[in-house]
């Protein structure tokens, strides 16, 4: 009781101090005018406010005199000033400076100048945010340096940093005002899609790498972090109108709109509440290739065509084993597909709404009450498995918050509701079954073929001849995009969550997840001293359509604990030492737990110069999918590996002919996701043997079940100023240890893998079943690279800013052909902008380029190189400083040159509009 009672009263033991209060108001040093949004924060902590649009501020404090200040603003220079006395009134100026001035916080929990970080930290403030050429400031993100953005989709896009990502990047974690964005279903961020509307951002900062120490286990290959205008602070009503089209090839052009809302009031000094709302429309980015995904020189005319973006043609069977006869050619032929098109009117919209209460009931104290609620609904197209159209997807937050000075406290839910969404790969399968079923198909298929030999071909047809006119035959009748047939056939399927015969996604998930933090600088002296935790619950209810969770929601959780020590120390002259030390214990009610620390050293050599060190464990839990997925891809299905879960996936399937004649088998077996694990061989040495006919090429698989993947991280950094050039130099080694990944195997119906015998013959036959496991690594697996950025100004006062980036995967892939790292990141990228806020009275503009180097793209929808490109994306804008207003005109991709990101997605067109911002300078 005495231990529970002194944890209380030190947490609440700020209230006891006597209130500081202080104003004033922040203005440039040039022109004279306020600025707006400036940062004012009590250093060595959290707490502050933020100017408003006439420069003034208020800030409440538990400290007494005497204690400090720190003045920032993105382009000046911080200041620091001495508070000496309670209701003590600033006039502060601050001088034109550089983007080394600005306050970060995400690197250690507290704020601290980005040139004096520990770590590499990129920030993307109001400045970036008024001024990217880019559509919006999610999409402006792409800009900074060591950023990869893939593009899944026009209102869903990916961010990653330092290799290692698909869409479904579960290494990355986003946060919004402290909650994480990721879906309960997918268990990653989906974009911007149900985030934040631009009117409400205050500022965005990006931690490449690992940061397990403090974030905990999906901090593993770097976080977003989005912080929002707190209706103390920023009141009023502003809003953002933005009209354009976008144009490709494919698509042609087409009308976009964007709209966004924002109110706040501070109804007293005790309560104040806001209110977001944001609306997008537009037409998706399609995807219409018709190259071949295993073969790029294969057309529709080869049997087995499997075209990237057509779906249906998945189904394929070896016609010989199927026909038992040996005038049937021995070689595998698919089902007629159908375009992507033809299966979803790419609608891209997102309708999203928040709204927050903030009650601070002691006057002149910083303590905060707060409660935030967060809806949003939208479609997109999202690739992983399978492409998908998200149709009426909808996920809300509901978070509550204590805080003041020192400590914060946080619970929230997120959950998420599937909508109208479905599978576009299983409603082309379907509707194609609803027309005709896979054996009617093939039978049809295959008595034409004979019944051409039978006659002794009488036209002297060649092979391919014979081919296509038993694909006619048995195509005779099929459903056509836009008949009646076609419509019912598609509806029927997307309403139906079974995928033998529909392809609806469903899903009800939720998590819950709590933190805390308490930072113990206003107690202690002799170093700053954080402590905190987190306690995560997850519940998955998909109905069985992702997850093997048809019979009830799978529940598991996790917690994690932390503490990070700061210190630092004077040196000879204007050299400073600041000393961190963190560590975090994790643990899953799955797995073992697993400690993380870091150890990063910062050295300030004079105001120009500082470099950073540090080395730090990292670690990630198996995802959802990962442990607990049971889900037909259609040329394989995916099952996760926690022990529970592999049972629970269970099929009946049929066995051939031979099999049943001349083995003895059963005409169906039962076979669950235990085979995957248990009595499976490698794909690629199956694929060897079908083309040798040598059972000695086959490899037993029977890969471990999952378990966590921890990373060991080294980086150096250095950030100066050499006179007008500003330099933030990077470099990064990744060791990673039991890497998660899928590997794709196949179980045999009969017979045990590598007993060269029954398991042989099952495999000879068409007996077996391809699986995507998975799995850990045992190869080694490691990542490196280097980021160099340089700022100036020129000609007096445009501004000038450039980075290179080299990204390099070291993995033996010849040596372990059915691994997939996903590494999907350019070797060599370079960016550049040029622009002026102001080159004459209120009148700005940017221009920036981005090149990305070709690399390699894997992931379990398909494999494939991504060529090199070049983006040019422009803006001119005009203010309207009495209405506190800006006009801009801007367009994306101006080259109009088509790219894509991925493999498998639509190619990017261009994008131009026009935007009004009223009341947000």
């Amino acid at each position: 009781m005495r231990t529970i009672l002194s944890i209380i009263l030190l947490c609440f033991c700020g209230l006891s101090f006597a209130q500081t209060t202080i104003s004033g108001t922040v203005v440039d040093d040039v022109s004279q005018q306020p600025i707006p949004s400036a940062n004012v924060v009590i250093a060595g902590t959290s707490t502050g406010t933020a100017t408003d649009f006439d420069g003034t501020f208020v800030l409440t404090t538990d400290q007494k005199p005497p204690f400090k200040i720190q003045v920032s603003s993105v382009g000046f220079t911080s200041k620091d000033l001495e508070v000496t006395s309670n209701d003590q009134k600033f006039n502060i100026v601050l001088n034109e400076g550089t983007s080394l001035d600005e306050v970060v916080i995400s690197a250690s929990r507290t704020p601290e100048r980005i040139f004096e970080s520990p770590v590499t930290v990129e920030r993307f403030g109001l400045k970036e945010i008024k001024n990217t050429a880019s559509a919006d400031f999610y999409d402006g993100l792409e800009n900074l340096k060591g950023v990869d953005v893939n593009t899944n989709s026009l209102t869903f896009k990916s961010v990653n940093t330092r290799g290692f990502a698909t869409f479904a990047n579960t290494r990355f974690m986003q946060l919004v005002d402290g909650m994480d964005n990721s879906t309960p279903a997918l268990n990653f961020p989906i974009g911007n899609l149900v985030g934040m509307t631009e009117t409400d951002v205050l500022s965005v900062e990006l931690l490449p790498g690992a940061s397990s120490a403090l974030y905990g286990a999906n901090a593993f290959n770097g976080i977003l972090f989005m912080r929002s205008k707190n209706p103390f602070d920023h009141e009023g009503i502003s809003a953002s109108f933005k009209r354009g089209i976008t144009s490709q090839e494919a698509a042609g052009d087409n009308p976009y709109t964007d709209l966004s809302i924002r109110m706040a009031h501070k109804f007293s000094d005790k309560f104040a509440a806001k209110i977001n709302f944001g609306y997008l429309k537009g037409t998706d980015w399609q995807a219409t290739s018709t190259v071949d995904k295993i073969d790029p020189t294969r057309t529709r005319s080869n049997t087995n065509y499997d075209g990237i973006n057509i779906y249906g043609d998945e189904v394929s069977t070896n016609i010989r084993a199927a026909s038992g006869l040996g005038v049937i050619p021995d070689v595998v032929v698919s089902r007629t597909g159908y375009n992507e098109r033809d299966l979803t009117p790419y609608n891209a919209e997102s309708v999203k709404a928040d709204w927050g209460l903030y009650y601070r009931p002691i006057e002149d104290n910083s303590l905060e009450l707060s409660y935030v609620g967060k809806v949003g609904t939208g479609t997109t197209i999202y690739q992983g498995t399978n492409r998908y159209n998200i149709d009426n997807f909808f996920q809300q937050q509901h978070k509550l918050e204590v805080k003041n000075d020192n400590f914060f406290v946080r619970a929230y839910e997120v959950s998420d509701k599937a909508g109208d969404s479905y599978d576009m790969v299983f409603t082309g399968i379907n509707i194609n079954r609803a027309w005709k079923s896979d054996e009617d198909w093939f039978g049809d298929y295959i008595a034409t073929y004979a019944g051409i030999e039978l006659t002794g071909n009488p036209l002297g047809l060649t092979d391919q001849q014979k081919h296509d006119a038993a694909r006619a035959s048995a195509d005779t009748g099929r459903y056509e995009p836009g008949s009646a047939e076609f419509q019912a056939a598609f509806n029927r399927s997307i309403n139906d969550p079974d995928l033998s015969t529909g392809s609806k996604f469903q899903d009800a998930s939720k998590y819950f997840h709590s933190d805390a933090n308490y930072n113990f600088s206003h107690l202690i002296d002799i170093a700053e001293i954080q402590v905190g935790g987190s306690y995560r619950k997850y519940k998955l209810n998909s109905g069985g359509t992702i997850y093997t969770d048809g019979d009830s929601p799978i529940e598991y959780s996790e917690f994690g604990v932390y503490s990070q020590i700061q210190k630092n120390l004077e040196l000879e002259g204007e050299k400073e030492l600041k000393l961190t030390v963190s560590g975090r214990y994790d643990k899953s009610e799955l797995f073992d737990g697993f400690f993380s620390p870091r150890l990063s050293a910062a050295l300030t050599l004079n105001r120009n110069h500082n470099v950073r060190a540090s080395v730090q464990t990292g670690f990630r839990n198996p995802t959802t999918q990962d442990l607990f997925i049971g889900l037909d891809a259609g040329r394989a299905i995916l099952v996760g590996s926690a022990p529970s879960n592999l049972d629970r996936y269970s099929r009946d399937y049929d066995i051939s002919l031979e099999g049943q004649t001349f083995y003895g088998q059963p005409s169906q077996v039962t076979q669950t996701g235990t085979a995957a694990y248990n009595n499976s061989y490698s794909a690629s040495s199956v694929i060897d043997f079908a083309a040798a006919g040598n059972p000695a090429l086959l490899e037993v698989s029977n890969p471990d079940i999952i378990k966590p993947e921890k990373v060991t991280s080294m980086e150096v950094g250095y950030r100066g100023k050499y006179e007008s050039i500003i330099v933030d130099l990077s470099a990064y080694y990744n060791k990673y240890e039991d890497f998660i990944s899928q590997e794709v195997v196949i179980s045999p119906f009969y017979g045990t893998a590598g007993d060269n015998g029954l398991s042989v013959a099952a495999l000879a036959n068409g007996d077996y079943q391809t699986y995507s496991a998975y799995t850990n690594s045992s190869a080694d697996v490691s990542s490196y690279g280097a980021s160099i950025g340089l700022s100036t100004k020129v000609f007096n006062g445009f501004d000038l800013s450039g980075s290179y980036t080299f990204t390099k995967q070291d993995f033996d892939k010849a040596g372990n052909p059915d691994f997939q790292t996903n590494f999907n990141t350019p070797e060599h990228k370079f960016k550049a902008s040029f622009g002026h806020t102001n080159v004459f009275e209120n009148f700005g503009f940017n221009v920036s380029y981005r090149f990305s180097d070709d690399y390699f793209w894997e992931a379990t929808f398909g494999n494939g190189i991504i060529p090199e490109f070049h983006v040019v994306d422009a803006q001119v804008n005009y203010k309207i400083p009495s209405i506190k207003s800006i006009i801009k005109l801007g367009a994306t991709n101006l080259t109009g040159q088509e790219y894509f990101t991925a493999f498998g997605t639509g190619f990017i067109g261009s994008m131009y509009y026009a935007s009004l911002t009223i009341n947000n300078l």
